[in-house]
């Protein structure tokens, strides 16, 4: 089976939301600053994205309440240019979901096919009145875009496996790397923000229903324990700065002991 070779995160930079919108309904008050990256993975069969960040004149126009901090080497492009790569390398974008800070980059890569769940799609573009600051970026539908829709849960290419992980949105994708010389990677994206919320159950306070959620932050534990993956974190500061970032290779945190990842 061809396993992805290599995997790397892009540092797209941080945000700002309160404690309450990481750990729904408990704590509030405190303003927390989380990172926001996305996934480059090498395959033999295509070289792939998991989520594209945040663009940041868009969040500054919309959203500047999370104050933005994003310098010129972490949007896209330059990321990409760090690996030895152009955004029109990419063949293959996978969104987990379609939230400002997964997309903000879809539009820099013209020559890729977006794979997507079907219902995340059509939310987007019709999101209900409680979504509209989620779904602000809709840079995602540029006349170049190139979707293919997905349902339920798809093994995408050898090691790469989609699952269906509603709550957050309506058409939440996990996404699961086998890779070739190490464990499988779990990246769950916001089905859990972070590692002390994910222990606890509990979902972040932007989400289309709450009940698919928990049952989400419990499907991904088990799939955790069945694939022996480690489960990585999209939105933990204090686990985000022990993570390599590009163009230094990723294979996760489990090496990590000091407040790091499990």
């Amino acid at each position: 089976m061809a396993k992805a070779t290599r995997v790397r995160l892009l540092d797209s930079g941080t945000l700002v939301i309160d404690q309450s919108h990481i750990t729904w309904n408990v704590g509030s008050g405190t303003p927390v600053r989380f990172p926001v990256y996305s996934v480059l993975i090498e395959h033999p069969d295509a070289v792939m994205m998991f989520d594209t960040g945040y663009d940041l004149d868009l969040v500054n126009a919309v959203l500047p309440f999370e104050l933005p901090e994003q310098t010129e080497s972490q949007t896209l492009p330059a990321q990409l240019e760090r690996c030895g790569l152009r955004t029109s390398d990419v063949s293959v974008l996978i969104n987990s979901h379609l939230h400002f800070d997964h997309c903000g980059g879809n539009k820099h890569l013209t020559e890729a096919t977006t794979y997507l769940h079907e219902l995340e799609l059509r939310e987007a573009r019709t999101p209900e009145p409680f979504e509209r600051l989620g779904y602000a970026d809709k840079t995602f539908d540029h006349p170049a875009a190139k979707f293919e829709l997905l349902s339920g849960d798809v093994q995408l290419a050898d090691g790469i496996h989609l699952f269906h992980t509603p709550g957050h949105t309506i058409g939440h994708y996990s996404l699961l790397v086998e890779l070739e010389d190490s464990h499988p990677l779990l990246f769950m994206a916001d089905v859990s923000y972070t590692q002390a919320a994910f222990a606890a159950d509990q979902q972040a306070g932007f989400h289309h229903n709450p009940v698919d959620g928990v049952r989400s932050i419990r499907r991904c534990k088990r799939l955790a324990k069945e694939w022996g993956a480690e489960v990585i974190y999209t939105h933990d500061m204090g686990i985000f700065q022990t993570y390599a970032l590009a163009p230094e290779p990723f294979l996760g945190g489990r090496a990590v002991t000091a407040g790091g990842a499990a």
